[in-house]
């Protein structure tokens, strides 16, 4: 198995790389977090790390999926184009998130575009020398298994919550999930990407969404521009009605 990125892995990037990850970077991502030393210095000797600038596109759609992508900082968009060019938001993926993993498992073309949005450093670790990682290593297979398990436990979750919930339930659920301490019954945040990628994230139109803000006024939302006040969370609670189950993944 080779342990070198190919000359033509990451033309795009050659500029913007900076050399392989180090065992306490990879470890940063949730899906590597309980991976021994020794495997992780075999997975840094197939990856790179770069760092994109706002705007840079990072794959696009039908293309083979020749990186699984980690997320170490900054934001990254995943959308989808239909054939008449209309395009849309699929999800944003925070910082220690993966993406690209279905593809890169089932070697199928890629689904969608990503594009950061704003400057991120990402790991881009080379598809195929980790799909033979995964022949003789049982902990990454299990590991890669569990991460695609969440995936899908979380678009089952996005699925049921378009179909239960308003708009301006999602919105105050996504605000609940952005307050992090539960001990008051006030909060003070900040939306953590403008409010057209938010509209993508929540499944709705932009102008759905500024109504949706505007329903929570009553409920205690005050809002200025990216930063958000919550006077009063257990009213926002009641309304929202979000669920129990807080997954890590939504942590």
């Amino acid at each position: 198995m080779s342990t070198q990125l190919s000359e033509t892995a990451l033309p795009h990037f050659r500029s913007d790389t900076h050399g392989r990850p180090d065992i306490a970077l990879l470890r940063q991502a949730p899906v590597f977090h309980e991976l021994d030393d020794r495997l992780l210095t075999r997975i840094g000797a197939v990856s790179t790390v770069m760092t994109l600038p706002e705007g840079e596109q990072i794959c696009r759609q039908g293309d083979p999926a020749e990186h699984l992508f980690v997320l170490i900082s900054g934001q990254v968009a995943l959308s989808n184009a239909a054939p008449n060019g209309t395009s849309a938001v699929v999800e944003v993926i925070p910082p220690g998130g993966h993406f690209l993993l279905p593809t890169v498992l089932a070697r199928l073309p890629l689904l969608m575009n990503a594009h950061t949005v704003t400057t991120s450093r990402l790991i881009a670790i080379e598809a195929e020398a980790l799909l033979g990682l995964l022949q003789v290593e049982v902990s990454l297979a299990t590991a890669l298994l569990r991460a695609e398990a969440l995936d899908f436990r979380r678009l089952v979750r996005q699925v049921c919550d378009l179909k239960l919930r308003t708009t301006a339930q999602r919105l105050g659920c996504y605000l609940l999930a952005l307050s992090k301490d539960q001990s008051t019954n006030t909060a003070s945040l900040r939306l953590p990407f403008d409010k057209r990628l938010l509209a993508a994230r929540l499944g709705c139109r932009q102008e759905n969404l500024s109504r949706a803000f505007a329903a929570l006024r009553s409920l205690g939302v005050e809002t200025h521009g990216s930063r958000v006040i919550l006077h009063d969370i257990s009213r926002l609670r009641d309304y929202s009605e979000p669920d129990d189950m807080n997954d890590v993944e939504f942590a």
